[in-house]
């Protein structure tokens, strides 16, 4: 049950979007238990955000979301796989990328909780 919403300081195309989210949902694997057939995504382009004072350069804030306990190791190796597809795809430089993990135990699907 991992969500995965972008806060992305650029317009972003249709097309763009499609390959970030192929590419988030092959990257989610890097997490024990985790893939793509759980996964939901949220993109905010256009988001007013300020990083070091100034918007002159595009921005991203991605918050990263699961179900479970908390795994170090496969969160670093997801943000280095976030920050490589944000590059690649939207130009975003990674020493622009902020990635926030949040983990719980306690998460409601189809009218229930896990």
């Amino acid at each position: 049950m991992p969500f995965i919403n972008s806060k992305i300081t650029k317009k972003i195309t249709r097309e763009e979007e499609v390959v970030v989210k192929e590419k988030l949902g092959k990257a989610i694997e890097l997490v024990p238990g985790k893939s793509e057939a759980w996964l939901m995504l949220n993109f905010e382009p256009e988001s007013h955000l300020y990083f070091k004072g100034s918007n002159e350069k595009d921005i991203a804030y991605v918050e990263v979301n699961v179900f479970g306990n908390e795994n170090k190791e496969a969160f670093s190796n997801l943000t280095a796989e976030i920050t490589k597809i944000f590059n690649e795809v939207l130009g975003i430089e990674p020493e622009r990328i902020y990635v926030k993990y949040e983990t719980t135990t306690n998460w409601g699907w189809n009218g229930r909780n896990f």
